[in-house]
């Protein structure tokens, strides 16, 4: 009797136990917030480590870090990449081939486009980088370069070149190395032997004191530009870029003055605030040597810093890649940035927009008529 009692009263436990075990998992009560946490500290998931760690930096003085006081810091800084980047000058040289008027179906449809020419350049271990110069049959005597970001080729970009030949512009385009049409060549190294190179992750395998693979980012952009310097006589040179084009768009425009207004879309926040693995990103966004020369704020600052020049940022509200506009929500820099600018005499300009006219990671129509009528902006 007392056995079947006990039993009863187990059974009765477990019964209630379970139900409310139930409840709590599908109308989250009580300790289901504190259960959940706890599992994905244990499984080491992303999401809350960034919300527990994101109290750390609340406090944190982003102009401790910024290290350019004057016009002489800047372009001491300036220098040291460039040195870093090329382990001597910014090159003089032209590209290695130019094929103008050439075809390609896949932008036979897009409107006020003349011609094509067709850029390509050869760099170090065979490593090369094709890029497209779009001429408009109407020209507002302005280029913008596009920059694609590691999705793969600026054919991506469409709606983005399409946009502006419509308005005008020239536009030069470029895929990041080894993305695109650009090749993957089989390297030769000396410590590890034939290398397939396919990732931005494999450069580390080529740096040495004599070369760094940085220049592949950005070499190829300086040679068109000496050859469009030497060929056309444009009024302004712009730069867009999405994605790791972004990151491209801000390191470039940071080391050469000819580009007077740069775009970066989804491209890059200081490493501080990367509190996720997505935001991370490649080799070219972490690497310790680059960014001891010059960290992201002090790039920002580059990229803004001159006579009629601007750096714009845009970030995008739940962006399925990486740099999420709710990020900037929560620890903003641009009047950092401004008020550096503002110490440096009032040359150039710096702001951020965060687009919410999309969920996709990339330059919105809301995005393209932003930058359109800040191009147009004469202030």
């Amino acid at each position: 009797m007392k056995s079947g009692i006990l039993f009863g009263i187990v059974l009765s436990i477990i019964l209630v136990t379970f139900s409310y075990g139930f409840l709590a998992g599908v109308y989250e009560y009580f300790p289901y917030n504190e259960l959940n946490n706890i599992k994905k500290i244990i499984l080491n998931e992303d999401t809350d480590k960034s919300i527990i760690t994101s109290t750390s930096f609340e406090k944190f003085d982003t102009n401790s870090i910024i290290g350019i006081e004057t016009k002489e810091d800047l372009n001491y800084k300036k220098t040291s990449l460039i040195k870093y980047i090329w382990k001597n000058q910014m090159p003089t040289k032209l590209p290695a081939n130019i094929e103008e008027n050439f075809i390609d179906d896949n932008f036979r449809d897009v409107k006020n486009l003349q011609q094509i020419d067709k850029i390509t350049i050869e760099m170090e271990h065979g490593i090369n980088s094709i890029a497209y110069l779009f001429i408009p049959y109407e020209s507002n005597n302005k280029l913008i370069i596009y920059h694609q970001g590691h999705d793969g080729d600026f054919l991506l970009g469409k709606n983005t070149i399409q946009f502006f030949l419509k308005n005008g512009y020239s536009i030069i385009a470029f895929n990041m190395p080894l993305k695109g049409m650009n090749n993957q060549p089989v390297i030769e190294t000396s410590d590890f032997g034939p290398i397939k190179f396919i990732s931005h992750k494999q450069f580390p395998l080529l740096e040495s004191s004599k070369f760094s693979p940085l220049k592949y980012f950005v070499e190829p952009i300086v040679l068109s530009l000496n050859y469009i310097d030497g060929s056309y006589d444009y009024d302004d040179y712009y730069m867009i870029g999405i994605s790791g084009g972004g990151w491209t768009t801000i390191v470039y425009s940071a080391i050469d003055e000819r580009v007077s207004k740069s775009y970066s879309v989804a491209g890059s926040y200081p490493l501080h605030l990367r509190h996720e693995a997505k935001n991370l990103g490649d080799y070219e966004q972490i690497n310790p040597n680059l960014y001891r020369i010059a960290n992201y704020l002090e790039l920002y600052i580059m990229s803004s810093f001159g006579d009629d020049r601007k750096l714009v940022q845009l970030f995008i509200y739940n962006d399925p890649c990486c740099f999420q506009a709710e990020l900037y929500e929560k620890f903003p820099y641009a009047n950092a940035i401004q008020d550096r600018l503002e110490i440096l005499g009032n040359e150039g300009k710096f702001s951020v927009f965060l687009d919410n006219s999309t969920n996709q990671h990339e330059i919105s129509d809301h995005a393209l008529s932003l930058i359109l009528d800040d191009m147009l902006n004469k202030d």
